[in-house]
């Protein structure tokens, strides 16, 4: 199939579209989430471009304010998932540690 243009492609993607309904109490803190790590990718994207990478005391205190909003929002998934962060905390160490010793820190995929 050719597109001719992107009205057409929004159209045809359409077809493909379906309301999902998420009314559960895990979604609001998730899309805050991925809001306040933007914000923080935002602000460590301007203190590169604006200011040759380095961080001021003003950037430090900004960015110590976008990361406790990223905290709050992961508390409350965890909570939502019946996990503590202590317990995600541990987790994720264990699985670097493993990574690390099986020489596979570096890469991607989840299963190295």
């Amino acid at each position: 199939m050719s597109l001719d243009n992107f009205d057409r492609y929004q159209q045809e993607s359409r077809k493909t579209w379906h309301l999902i309904h998420t009314d559960h109490p895990i979604v609001y803190p998730t899309l805050g989430l991925a809001n306040e790590a933007g914000e923080v990718a935002g602000k460590i994207k301007k203190i590169f471009r604006d200011k040759n990478g380095e961080i001021s005391a003003a950037d430090r205190e900004a960015l110590k304010q976008e990361l406790g909003d990223v905290l709050w929002y992961l508390a409350q998934i965890c909570t939502e998932l019946d996990l503590s962060l202590e317990e995600v905390a541990e987790a994720n160490l264990a699985k670097l540690f493993s990574r690390q010793a099986r020489g596979q820190i570096r890469g991607d995929g989840d299963y190295r």
